[in-house]
């Protein structure tokens, strides 16, 4: 578990990310545990060593410098084992955040990893997104709605309108070609009032696999 620390820590310096005492503990217990439920059920792919500390933790805090207001409201959209939901939160404490997934599975390992890291304000909502949007009182209660990989990009913009506040930030994690999503979600983007504001190129420390993130602002029509 050393060479855990080492590589947390090595990885989340070069995006400019200091990790404390606190934050290496929590992540190799969410490491721990992560592996030992992915024994009995499928929460990720485990393919190389480097897969859970570099691909799903730290790609995960790659988006750290675009949540600028610590005291936000987030949602994370087809959240799965947890990315990039728990990893943001573990770094920004004061974020209060709410966690989506359809998966009755991976709900209760999201719930089971908040009770082993001692989490507070952060929910977990066992609901397929469509069910979550007919919910009244979600509509426009996020300041972030954030999603890695989960939905196409039309989709996700259509999906995420209704929850995001006036001025809220979409923010779409995406993998290097994505050319084909881009020209269909520039059909969908004024309907839904997202304007796209942003797109970062980053590659992932260590590994040097491309990422897009995407940044998209809400106006009310």
């Amino acid at each position: 578990m050393k060479e855990l620390d080492n590589i947390l820590l090595t990885a989340s310096k070069e995006l400019g990310i200091h990790l404390g005492k606190r934050e290496i503990v929590l992540f190799k217990e969410y490491y721990r545990e992560l592996l030992l439920w992915n024994k009995k059920m499928s929460l990720v792919s485990i393919k190389l060593p480097l897969d859970i500390p570099i691909k799903h933790f730290i790609d995960s805090l790659t988006v750290l410098p675009f949540i600028h207001d610590k005291k936000r409201n987030l949602l994370d959209i087809g959240s799965g084992a947890g990315f990039p939901g728990i990893p943001v939160k573990i770094v920004m404490g004061s974020l209060n955040v709410s966690l989506l997934d359809s998966s009755r599975k991976k709900t209760s390992f999201l719930k089971n990893i908040i009770r082993k890291l001692n989490l507070d304000n952060i929910r977990v909502i066992n609901m397929r997104v469509e069910q979550f949007m007919k919910e009244a009182t979600q509509q426009g209660g996020f300041d972030v709605v954030i999603s890695r990989a989960s939905f196409k990009l039309p989709q996700l913009i259509e999906t995420s309108a209704g929850f995001l506040s006036h001025q809220g930030t979409l923010i779409a994690m995406k993998g290097k070609n994505i050319d084909d999503e881009m020209k269909e979600a520039a059909k969908v983007c004024e309907k839904a009032g997202l304007y796209l504001t942003d797109c970062h190129d980053i590659q992932l420390p260590i590994s040097g696999d491309p990422r897009k993130i995407l940044l998209f602002e809400k106006h009310s029509r």
